[in-house]
C-alpha cells in the first residue's frame, strides 16, 4: 500500500514538473497526436471500414513512436547517458511516464475495438471469427489450408541450454510455444518461438451462404494446429506475443560515399533487426515462465509489458485486410475527382511548358491531380529540346511513374542528377534499390548529403528552346510520389519564373558539387539559415506591434518543437502579435499561458487526407510574405536536414495559399484546439454551418480567393 501511495506520489509530481515548463514535451505531444488520430476511429458518420483504417493507422503510428522515440530514450538508458525532456523530467522518470502514458493508449484503443466497433461487423456483412467457432465443414478447410500453405512454412526455434536466443523479427506476429519432453524426470520447461509467417494474408477468408464473409485469424489457425509442429511433446502453453525493437540510429559522415556510406547504411539496417526489445505485447494470461524468461533476455519490465486482453488483436495494422476487401470497397471513404487548378484551367488541352512561359502553376493535393507534374517530368524525358533534369526524392511510390521517366530521359541521352535520399525512414531499402537502378542507367545519382538528410522537394528542367533556354521549376512541401499525393495534402508550384530558376539551380550546384551561394533571392535553406531567416520575420512583426502596426503570423506545418523559434514566437505574443498555428502533429510551443503565450492559438486538423503542407505566413504591414515548402519547425529541420522554402511572388499564388491557411482556420468539423496543459479539445461549431475543408476546397474558384484577408 506504501509503494502504491509513494508511486501515486512521484506520478502527481512528474505530472505537475511537465506542466509548469514552458515547453509541451515532444513524446507527450505525440502521443496526443495519436488520440486525435484515433478519435476519427469514433466518428460514427463513417464506415465502419473507415474507423477501422483510423484504428489500424493508430497502431502502425505507435509501432513507429515505440521503435523511434522510445528506442532513442533506450539510447540514453541503456548507456547511462544524461537526457533531460522538455518538460524537464530527467530520463529515468520520464521513461515511466510515458511508458505509463502509453499503456494508457493501448487500453483505449483495445477496449474501443472491443466495445464499439466489433458489434458493428455483422451488421456490415462480415465477422472476425474463432477457429473453435468454426463448423466441420469450414474447420476442415482450414486445416487443409495449414497443412498446404502455413505449415510447410513455420519453423520452431529451440531456447535451452543447447540451442541459444534466436533473434526474433521486429513488428512480427510470434508464438511461445511452452513444452515438457515425457523422458525429461526434472519436469524442465523449454520455449520455442514460431514467427508468424507476414507473406500471406493475417485472415483465412470464407464466404458464407448469405454472402457474408467470415475472417479466420492467422495466428488462430496455428494456435490450434501447433500440435502438428511438436510430436510426442507434451505442450504447457501457447503465447502470441510482438516486439518493438529499438531503430533509431545515426548514421556516421563518411568520406566515400559510394562505398563506405552505403555499406554503413546497409549495416545500420541490420541493427534494425537486432536492436533492443523496447516494447511486448502479449495476448492476457501469458505463461509466467516465459515471461520472465523473456524480461530477463531482454531486459525488460513490466512497464514495457502490455497485456493484450481477449477480444482484441495484437497488432491492429492486421485489419487492412478487411479494410481494403473488394467486396468493401464501395462502402469506403472514396476522394472525389481533383479539379482543374485555378492558374491552369486549361489542362489536358494546352501544352504545359508553354502555359508556364506566361503563368506560375500552383497545385493544391488532393483536390488538384499531381498529374501535371507527372507530365512536365514525361514529356521533358522525351522531348528532344531538354538537356538535364534534376531532381530531389524523398519517397517514390511502387511502380513509380517518375523514376520511369528518369530511367527513360538518361537512355534518351539527356543528363539527368538525383539527389535520392536514401537515409528516409523506413525507405532506406526501396530507395537504395532504386537509386542504384537510375545509376546503372547513367543517371548521376547522389546518395544524400554528407551527414545530413535531404528532404527538400525541388525539380529543375533545363530545355533548349528557338528562342532560349527555359529553366522549368517544381518546388514543393510533398514528395514525388503519386500514390500519395491522392491522401496527403501537399502544396507545389510549377514555375519558369528567372528568380525560382536560379535559386534552384544555385541549390544543386551546392548539392552536387562545391559551391556555397551568399544567398538565395527567394529560397530559405537549412542548414544554412533557415531559422535566422524565420527569426527575423518573426521580430519584424514584434517591432510593428510595438510601432502600433497591424502584425501577425500564421504558420502551417505538420510539427514545431525548435526552442529558439518558439521563444522568439512567445516574445511576438508578449507584444501584442496576434500568432495562429495550424501543427498537424507534435506541438512543444505552450499556447494560452498568462504572461508568455497569450495570443498564441494552436488548432489541428485531423480528417480524411493527412494534412503534410507546410505555409509560412507574416503580414508585414499589410504587404504579406508568404512561403511554402519542405520545413517544419524542427531542430532537425533547421540544423541535421537539407530543407527549402521559397517566397511566393506571384499575386494569384499568393492568394491561393492564403486561402488555404484561411480555410484551415475555418474548418470546425475535423479541428482540434490545443489547451494550455497540451491536451486538445475538439473545435466546437457554436451554432455555425459546418464547414469541413477537405470537401470545401473541392469548391474553391478565382472568385473565392480575390478578397482573401487573414487579418
Amino acid at each position: 500500500m506504501e509503494s502504491e501511495v509513494a508511486t501515486q506520489q512521484e506520478t502527481d509530481l512528474a505530472a505537475r514538473q511537465i506542466f509548469e515548463s514552458n515547453y509541451i514535451s515532444r513524446d507527450l505531444s505525440w502521443l496526443q497526436f495519436n488520440y486525435r488520430v484515433l478519435d476519427q476511429a469514433k466518428h460514427i458518420d463513417r464506415s465502419i471500414f473507415d474507423r477501422m483504417k483510423f484504428l489500424s493507422i493508430t497502431a502502425s503510428n505507435l509501432d513507429e513512436f515505440c521503435t523511434i522515440r522510445l528506442g532513442s530514450l533506450y539510447n540514453y538508458l541503456d548507456y547511462g547517458k544524461e537526457r533531460y525532456d522538455y518538460s524537464g523530467l530527467r530520463e529515468v522518470p520520464f521513461r515511466e511516464h510515458l511508458l505509463a502514458e502509453i499503456h494508457k493508449f493501448v487500453s483505449e484503443q483495445c477496449d474501443y475495438f472491443i466495445k464499439k466497433l466489433k458489434p458493428l461487423f455483422e451488421k456490415n456483412n462480415f465477422s472476425i471469427i474463432d477457429y473453435p467457432q468454426l463448423g466441420d465443414e469450414d474447420k476442415a478447410r482450414v486445416d487443409s489450408y495449414f497443412q498446404r500453405t502455413i505449415y510447410p512454412m513455420l519453423t520452431p526455434m529451440l531456447f535451452d541450454n543447447y540451442h541459444t536466443f534466436p533473434i526474433l523479427k521486429n513488428n512480427r506476429l510470434l508464438f511461445g510455444v511452452v513444452t515438457k519432453a515425457p523422458q525429461d524426470h526434472q519436469n524442465q520447461l523449454r520455449v520455442s518461438f514460431i514467427q508468424v509467417p507476414s507473406n500471406i494474408p493475417r485472415f483465412y477468408e470464407i464466404l458464407n451462404k448469405d454472402n457474408s464473409i467470415s475472417f479466420v485469424s492467422l495466428e488462430d489457425i496455428i494456435r490450434y494446429n501447433v500440435h502438428h509442429l511438436f510430436r510426442n511433446i507434451e505442450i504447457a502453453s501457447i503465447n502470441l506475443f510482438r516486439i518493438n525493437r529499438n531503430g533509431d540510429f545515426t548514421l556516421e559522415e563518411s568520406e566515400d560515399i559510394e562505398t563506405n556510406f552505403l555499406e554503413e547504411l546497409k549495416r545500420k539496417l541490420q541493427t534494425r533487426r537486432t536492436g533492443r526489445v523496447v516494447r511486448l505485447d502479449v495476448e492476457e494470461n501469458p505463461d509466467p515462465w516465459m515471461i520472465r524468461l523473456l524480461k530477463i533476455q531482454w531486459d525488460l519490465d513490466d512497464k514495457n509489458i502490455f497485456v493484450i486482453p481477449k477480444g482484441a488483436m495484437v497488432d491492429f495494422t492486421g485489419i487492412n485486410q478487411i479494410v481494403n476487401h473488394a467486396e468493401f470497397k464501395s462502402k469506403r471513404f472514396q476522394p472525389k475527382p481533383p479539379v482543374k487548378p485555378i492558374s491552369f484551367p486549361e489542362q489536358g488541352s494546352r501544352d504545359l511548358f508553354e502555359v508556364l512561359k506566361e503563368r506560375d502553376i500552383l497545385l493544391q493535393h488532393p483536390y488538384n491531380s499531381m498529374e501535371p507534374v507527372l507530365e512536365l517530368l514525361e514529356k521533358a524525358a522525351a522531348d528532344p529540346y531538354v538537356l538535364s533534369i534534376k531532381i530531389t526524392i524523398y519517397r517514390l511510390a511502387k511502380e513509380s511513374r517518375v523514376s520511369a521517366a528518369l530511367l527513360k530521359a538518361a537512355e534518351n541521352g539527356k543528363h539527368v542528377s538525383v539527389l535520392f535520399e536514401v537515409k528516409a525512414r523506413f525507405d532506406e531499402e526501396n530507395n537504395l534499390r532504386e537509386a542504384q537502378r537510375l545509376q546503372k542507367a547513367g543517371c548521376f545519382v547522389i546518395y544524400g548529403v554528407s551527414s545530413l538528410k535531404t528532404h527538400t522537394k525541388l525539380l529543375l528542367i533545363v530545355r533548349n528552346e528557338p528562342d532560349r533556354v527555359y529553366r522549368y521549376v517544381h518546388l514543393s512541401s510533398g514528395n514525388y510520389n503519386e500514390t500519395t499525393s491522392r491522401f496527403y495534402t501537399d502544396i507545389g508550384l510549377l514555375s519558369t519564373n528567372e528568380a525560382y530558376a536560379h535559386d534552384v539551380s544555385e541549390f544543386f550546384n551546392v548539392i552536387t558539387g562545391h559551391s556555397h551561394p551568399t544567398s538565395y533571392l527567394n529560397l530559405i535553406t537549412s542548414p544554412q539559415d533557415m531559422r535566422n531567416q524565420l527569426c527575423s520575420m518573426v521580430r519584424r512583426e514584434a517591432e510593428n506591434a510595438r510601432s502600433g502596426l497591424p502584425a501577425g503570423v500564421i504558420i502551417k506545418f505538420n510539427s514545431i518543437q525548435d526552442k529558439e523559434l518558439i521563444d522568439v514566437l512567445y516574445e511576438a505574443s508578449q507584444v501584442g502579435v496576434v500568432i495562429k498555428l495550424i501543427v498537424r502533429g507534435m506541438c512543444c510551443l505552450r499556447p494560452g499561458r498568462k504572461g508568455v503565450s497569450e495570443n498564441i492559438e494552436v488548432i489541428s486538423v485531423i480528417g480524411e487526407f493527412l494534412e503534410h503542407s507546410r505555409i509560412y505566413y507574416f503580414h508585414n504591414n499589410g504587404e504579406p510574405k508568404v512561403y511554402i515548402g519542405s520545413a517544419d519547425a524542427m531542430v532537425r529541420s533547421f540544423d541535421r536536414r537539407v530543407e527549402s522554402l521559397f517566397l511566393l511572388q506571384q499575386d494569384l499564388s499568393r492568394k491561393q495559399a492564403m486561402n488555404v491557411l484561411r480555410y484551415n482556420l475555418r474548418d470546425n468539423v475535423n479541428s482540434y484546439t490545443m489547451q494550455e496543459d497540451g491536451s486538445y479539445r475538439i473545435k466546437e461549431q457554436n451554432g455555425e454551418a459546418p464547414f469541413n475543408m477537405h470537401k470545401e476546397f473541392y469548391n474553391v474558384t478565382r472568385e473565392t480567393i480575390q478578397d482573401v484577408k487573414l487579418f
